[in-house]
């Protein structure tokens, strides 16, 4: 059974048949309030979905009724960057990226039950991956344990994607996109431009000196923050899975960081200076074994129920909880 893609970071699913056997509210007042080091509850789960989903989305509860069977008595936080709560499917394709990752800092800060809890596990859900990599980079409070993306494009995309004839709020970001990606206007409003990146000569300048969000937080240029780094280096575990077949986001070795050049020759994330000369504590993961490249067989967010179930399984649980190895999935810098 699988969670299938609708559009782009929207999970349809069903993956109901792996949790049936859990029914639980998400309500913050049902949930336990203290922890330690010695506690048998389950660190909070934060959930960031994709472009086109929306907090309320039924994928979503179905993956938190998941981690409810799971891990009994965890708290799901599904993110909404909203401000006043409301719908946020406009917000994946509209909107500020560094004051979207700001107000979901301040919202995991100030929540009563995340504020207090030693550390919280994260995932990411395409476009959500690279804003959960951000919110570890710039703010980390509480700070996250295990850190999971699917399809993410942390290093970027090279394309825009199709829209369905019938989504106008895809339709005019696109279009915005297209007419001028580098200007101050888009790179404040559009989502998908905030982490759009150009590889070649001219054009990775324009990236670097207008990029409004992606240039920064891969510390690309030329003033190095030493934050990003030191946060991101101290999660347990950074687990990257990219999808074989996407045909939605562009090149799909962004996934982990992988980068394809103006040739088509693609450079792993080994052989980038991101890498070797760690900018943003990529290597330091990698040396403790907590940096994970895993494959799933399929299109952009088609994610198998097992997968999900296994994952979950591996990464969820008390602070203390146990850092397993890989189970068999393919692990490289190469497809």
């Amino acid at each position: 059974m699988r969670a299938t893609l609708i559009t782009a970071g929207v999970i349809s699913t069903s993956i109901a048949a792996a949790a049936a056997a859990t029914t639980t509210n998400n309500n913050n007042n049902d949930r336990p309030r203290t922890w330690s080091e010695d506690s048998d509850n389950p660190l909070p789960l934060v959930i960031w979905h994709g472009l086109g989903d929306s907090a309320s989305g039924e994928g979503l509860a179905e993956i938190a009724q998941l981690a409810h069977a799971i891990a009994p008595g965890i708290l799901v936080h599904i993110v909404n960057p909203n401000k006043d709560g409301g719908d946020d499917r406009t917000a994946t394709f509209f909107g500020n990226v560094t004051e979207q990752v700001q107000t979901v800092c301040d919202q995991l800060a100030s929540d009563p039950i995340l504020s207090t809890a030693p550390a919280i596990d994260a995932i990411g859900f395409s476009q959500g991956g690279q804003f959960l990599r951000g919110y570890i980079e710039r703010c980390n409070f509480p700070p996250v344990r295990n850190l999971i993306t699917f399809g993410s494009q942390h290093n970027g995309i090279t394309e825009f994607r199709e829209c369905g004839t019938t989504d106008l709020l895809c339709q005019g970001a696109m279009a915005l996109l297209r007419f001028n990606v580098w200007s101050a206007f888009v790179q404040g409003r559009v989502v998908p431009a905030q982490y759009f990146r150009s590889t070649e000569g001219d054009a990775y300048r324009s990236y670097l000196d207008s990029s409004n969000f992606l240039a920064d937080i891969n510390n690309e240029r030329d003033l190095k923050n030493k934050k990003y780094k030191k946060n991101l280096a101290s999660l347990d575990n950074f687990v990257m899975y990219l999808f074989a077949n996407d045909t939605v986001s562009i090149p799909k070795e962004s996934s982990w960081f992988g980068e394809i050049t103006g040739d088509g020759n693609h450079t792993p994330l080994k052989e980038q200076p991101i890498y070797k000369e760690d900018w943003l504590g990529l290597k330091k993961l990698d040396e403790k074994g907590a940096l994970k490249f895993k494959t799933i067989e399929g299109d952009h967010m088609q994610i198998p129920a097992q997968v999900l179930n296994d994952t979950l399984t591996e990464f969820l649980g008390p602070f203390k909880g146990k850092v397993s190895e890989s189970s068999g999935d393919f692990e490289s810098d190469e497809l």
